[in-house]
């Protein structure tokens, strides 16, 4: 979670040129206010933040702090708090029309919760975004959830909340953490049916998850119709990452990013907020994974055969001593079979499939076997 991986990942992306692209704008962000943080976020817990921020030693673990996934550094709250602030800009010029995508590839931080710090996570910027959304006039806000890891916190704060469609897809809480994420995990009482989780089997390639993703997310998204789509583009998903156990190739996440994008447009007026996540292979997967988003945010997807640019290579090399990628691709096809080629009940992703579609469909009034 070393801010490296967010520098080569600018990098990257001016060095391909695509900050300079016509139609994009690189926006800087102050840190969220108290007000802001406190829509998502327990008034004790942000004082706690502040406090471990000031000095490392006064973290309390039982708000999360000072634990080996968040461990307090000085300056902590300002840092974290300015990743809110960036998406909540984002997302306020989405629903005032000052712009149709939006893109910050430092947010994503789906486990932070009311009260606490999780996996990494400090403070919950997707959930500050699509509250303040929801205040500036819109009405239904979907959030998928592509990270490895099950999108607990976010799907917390609107757990109970019938205007927030919250769907994750992720390796299965069985061998990751955080241990949640099941099909029957479906929402409150009052917006069951608000959140949608589909559990996929450790080992999952691309397509598996692809058909996953292309079974379940479209169709929901369509019946919920949002005023704005937001995703998280978490790439732990991916082979090489040390830390999930899925098997993901940069080139089936291009080709979601993709799919994200054209169902803003069909579902959400093209309004589409755009959040990185997780991800720890810093040099192969991180920076092309996102390069390839911010590509395709700006209308002009990058073909996978693209060369990487030799500075951002020379300044991979510099740095970390190591080699870096020849090309925005990992040479995989990233194709897959839809859903309506038929279920395998042999098949385990084909079953987890089943499972989060006969939970969840019935409730937004689609056909599990047919829709």
């Amino acid at each position: 979670m070393a801010p490296v991986r967010l520098d080569l990942t600018a990098r990257l992306c001016a060095d391909l040129g695509l900050f300079d692209r016509p139609g994009v704008k690189v926006v800087g962000a102050e840190p969220a206010d108290d007000e802001l943080l406190l829509s998502v976020h327990d008034r004790a817990y942000v004082d706690a933040v502040k406090a471990a921020s000031a000095d490392p030693r006064r973290a309390q673990p039982v708000f999360g702090l000072g634990t080996e996934d968040d461990p307090a550094f000085p300056g902590m709250h300002e840092a974290a708090a300015r990743i809110v602030g960036g998406s909540v800009d984002l997302g306020r010029a989405l629903v005032a029309g000052r712009t149709l995508h939006g893109v910050n590839f430092c947010g994503g931080m789906h486990h932070a919760k009311p009260g606490c710090a999780s996996g990494f996570c400090v403070y919950n910027d997707a959930a500050a975004a699509i509250v303040a959304m929801l205040r500036e006039g819109a009405e239904r806000v979907v959030y998928v959830d592509l990270d490895c890891h099950h999108g607990d916190g976010t799907e917390a704060v609107f757990w109970d909340d019938p205007r927030v469609l919250t769907l994750s897809v992720h390796e299965s809480g069985t061998t990751l953490f955080p241990g949640t994420g099941f099909a029957d995990e479906l929402g409150g009482p009052d917006a069951l049916g608000g959140a949608v989780n589909l559990a996929l089997p450790a080992g999952t390639g691309d397509a598996g998850w692809l058909r996953a993703v292309h079974a379940v997310v479209p169709q929901l998204v369509r019946a919920f119709a949002p005023d704005v789509l937001v995703t998280q583009h978490g790439c732990d998903t991916h082979a090489l990452d040390p830390l999930g156990h899925l098997a993901v190739s940069v080139d089936a996440q291009r080709v979601a990013s993709a799919a994200m994008h054209a169902l803003a447009h069909e579902a959400s007026g093209g309004r589409w907020l755009a959040l990185g996540g997780g991800g720890y292979e810093v040099v192969d997967v991180v920076p092309r994974t996102w390069a390839h988003l911010v590509a395709e945010a700006s209308q002009q997807p990058l073909d996978p055969a693209t060369p990487l640019p030799a500075s951002w290579r020379a300044h991979v090399e510099a740095v970390l001593d190591r080699r870096a990628p020849a090309t925005m691709t990992d040479g995989e096809p990233a194709t897959f079979t839809g859903w309506e080629s038929g279920y395998d009940p042999d098949d385990a992703v084909d079953r987890a499939i089943l499972a989060t579609r006969r939970a969840a469909f019935p409730l937004h009034g689609l056909d599990p076997d047919f829709d």
